[in-house]
């Protein structure tokens, strides 16, 4: 086998020189004979403008001499009317007149469903490479394949799809196909690189969607490449990584230098190079194999600093767009707000606009066709794009609801519900494609718990929980959470059939699909509800059906300190905001302004009858302490006196706390033999120690004199407030 060089890449944001210009072929002729060249593209998902570009990238290079292959990595049939609304038909007859020679699927292919995917299948003129997709226990497509150079150099391609398919997909839609995952992934993977290599071929590529994305940890890239041997390159997808992203994903730098972002480090994985392009086309993979050396070179190229463009590509892409935009263009209502369709933060990780939106028109379309629900569920992951203040279009409710779902009606108990959010939410605030947007419902997600990791749900990659560790529902249908009531919830077609996370949802005892279209129903919400207009006081912002708690923002805080709970509840009750966005400085001696600050904002901030300031030129009028030291001087904490600069001590803040809580006298003494019966805090520490406030620095010693840190003050204050 010939002796490969693999590069590592140093690659700095928006800087890509491009690889090849219009008249290239003119100005370098045959430069690059003997080469080979891959093109490749992922998560294209309807950015049919895009195709005339990447064809033209590839004439240019065969001009100048390299063999040229044009491969995809999945998500192509699905995102954007253009390609959704033949349910993929358009984007197959693009990639054949673009000269794609190969592609692997994503999960979104499936969104058709499998037999949706056979026709497809047969009217490409490129291969669809999966070796890890079976159908009914055999091969659903082709396994891999061999390309051979005019020089007799073997390249060997296999594909690969996201085991995530299996719970990403209406599993209606692919009754019978199952994926591969975690160690038998891997093994098929070896096997696939086996059988090329005993074939003979000179480069091993795996063209695969499995994406980076910590939520997909066992059947990420990553992981498989750190289990196979023998990959040369790694096309990857699924998670719509840039080259920049997987670099700071194996460990890499990024550095800011005025206007430009730097980031420094290797793209490789066991040997193999991995790359991606992001998604929507912006930008193409260019990888470069040197027909003297071996040397292979991994880049991306901006699309949008390509100029030339296949004349019959971009004919066919403009007229599909203008069948769409004469279709789907008519403007039907207007929005106030943008609304927001982000993954993350968005859709995946929080409460939004857009889910509110979405999940209100479900409940108001269940009740218009006389079914009257409690609530209403959708998958984050299913919201899928952005719409900007301004006019709405059908192209742009079809372009956030992309995958023609249905609205279904569940019936599930209240444990049901629970375990449904609790898995749904399992690794908040790392994004997931099941995080529930949700309408009639309140619930808290507490992040800093665990979570209690269950059983493998039947035919997915997601566990459900052994106990409910990590979500708590306030409210459903505007009345307290009961577990052993029965609730009628709205949610769409795939959800109800199991979909990501909701196995609770397939196995409930009611469960039956109205027929309508969710984006029609969310057209018609607008319409006849709103009146066609989406107002900012109705939809300005996130209404707080969500709470996300434990987020830890930062770096100084370790999960592992006495403080870090305390820490992140000071942050949720507004009593502290940090030094930084970043920092606590949880070790930092605190002030008397600091702790009476803190202590009053964790009372509630009340205000101070006093006009006067009785501290004179020592305190001013503006500083951030003043109310609190007005508050402070009149509980009689502090006097005339007040030094806000003072280091506070331990003493000294457990006495402030003891005042605000009215001066009880009735504790038993403590056990410490640094605090004095007669000193003046006693009565304050022994109240503390009562209250589970302080259990002191060891058994026998308070160290009442020791400066109070920050994590400190806020570990006392959290501790009285649960004694409360």
């Amino acid at each position: 086998m010939r002796r490969k060089v693999l590069s590592l890449l140093m690659a700095v944001v928006m800087t890509f020189s491009l690889a090849v210009t219009a008249s290239a072929a003119e100005e370098t002729p045959q430069d690059l004979d003997g080469d080979i060249v891959i093109l490749h593209t992922n998560d294209v998902h309807g950015a049919i403008a895009g195709y005339a570009k990447v064809a033209a990238l590839k004439d240019a290079y065969e001009a100048r001499g390299a063999y040229v292959l044009l491969m995809d990595a999945g998500d192509f049939i699905q995102g954007d009317p253009t390609v959704s609304t033949s349910e993929g038909a358009t984007a197959v007859e693009l990639m054949n007149l673009a000269g794609y020679d190969v592609v692997s699927l994503g999960n979104h292919e499936f969104d058709y469903g499998y037999q949706n995917l056979k026709d497809l299948e047969a009217d490409a003129d490129f291969a669809i490479l999966d070796a890890n997709v079976l159908y009914n226990g055999s091969v659903a497509f082709e396994d891999n394949m061999v390309f051979t150079t005019p020089a007799g150099t073997k390249i060997g391609v296999f594909g690969l799809d996201t085991p995530e398919t299996a719970t990403k997909a209406h599993p209606a839609k692919i009754q019978g196909v199952t994926f591969l995952a975690g160690e038998d992934l891997y093994d098929c993977a070896q096997e696939q690189v086996d059988a090329l290599t005993a074939e003979g071929c000179n480069y091993v590529i795996c063209l695969g969607h499995l994406g980076i994305d910590d939520e997909s940890v066992g059947n990420r890239s990553i992981d498989l490449l750190e289990n196979v041997d023998g990959i040369d390159l790694f096309i990857d997808g699924h998670s719509h990584s840039t080259q920049n992203d997987i670099i700071l994903a194996l460990g890499g730098t990024q550095t800011t230098v005025g206007d430009t972002t730097i980031v420094s480090g290797s793209d490789m994985v066991n040997g193999t190079v991995l790359t991606s392009t992001g998604t929507k086309l912006e930008s193409i993979g260019v990888v470069t194999i040197d027909g003297e050396t071996g040397r292979i070179d991994a880049t991306t190229v901006s699309t949008a600093d390509l100029t030339a463009e296949d004349a019959d590509v971009a004919a066919r892409a403009a007229a599909i767009q203008k069948e769409i935009d004469d279709e789907y263009g008519t403007v039907f209502a207007k929005t106030e707000v943008a609304l927001n369709g982000e993954r993350e933060p968005g859709n995946r990780t929080e409460e939004t606009n857009l889910g509110d939106l979405i999940t209100d028109a479900l409940v108001w379309g269940a009740e218009r066709e006389g079914t009257e629900v409690d609530a209403a569920v959708t998958n984050g992951g299913g919201i899928r794009a952005s719409i900007a203040a301004g006019d709405i279009t059908k192209k742009d409710i079809n372009t956030v609801l992309p995958f023609g779902n249905t609205l279904s009606i569940v019936e599930v108990t209240g444990a049901e519900l629970l375990e449904a959010l609790e898995a749904s939410t399992y690794c908040t605030p790392t994004a997931i494609g099941g995080f529930p947007q949700v309408s009639g419902i309140e619930f808290t997600v507490d992040t800093s718990k665990a979570y209690d990791q269950g059983d493998l749900y039947p035919g997915s990659t997601y566990y459900g929980p052994k106990s409910i560790q990590r979500v708590t529902i306030q409210t459903v249908g505007g009345e307290p959470f009961d577990e052993d009531a029965t609730y009628t919830i709205a949610t769409n077609d795939f959800m109800a059939a199991g979909g990501d996370t909701y196995y609770a949802f397939a196995a409930a005892s009611v469960n039956y699909d109205l027929g309508l279209s969710m984006d029609e129903v969310v057209m018609d919400y607008i319409t006849d509800q709103l009146n066609g207009t989406v107002t900012e006081e109705a939809y300005g912002a996130p209404a707080g059906r969500i709470t996300i708690r434990g987020i830890n923002p930062f770096t100084d805080v370790a999960a592992t300190a006495y403080y870090y709970e305390p820490v992140l509840w000071a942050v949720e009750e507004g009593i502290t905001t940090g030094r930084s966005a970043t920092t606590f400085a949880p070790n930092a001696t605190c002030t008397e302004a600091n702790i009476l600050t803190f202590l009053w904002r964790a009372n509630g901030e009340p205000a101070a009858e006093t006009a006067e300031n009785p501290f004179g030129a020592a305190v001013n009028t503006g500083s951030y302490y003043y109310n609190a030291a007005l508050w402070a001087y009149e509980q009689g904490m502090i006097d005339e006196t007040f030094d806000p600069n003072t280091a506070c001590t331990r003493a000294q803040a457990v006495y402030f706390m003891w005042v605000a809580a009215g001066s009880p006298d009735d504790a038993a003494a403590s056990s410490f033999t640094d605090v004095a019966a007669d000193a003046s805090y006693a009565d304050a520490v022994n109240w503390a120690v009562a209250q589970g406030v302080t259990t002191g620095r060891t058994a026998s010693t308070f160290a009442p004199d020791d400066t109070c840190t920050r994590g400190n003050i806020v570990t006392f204050l959290h501790r009285g407030a649960n004694a409360a």
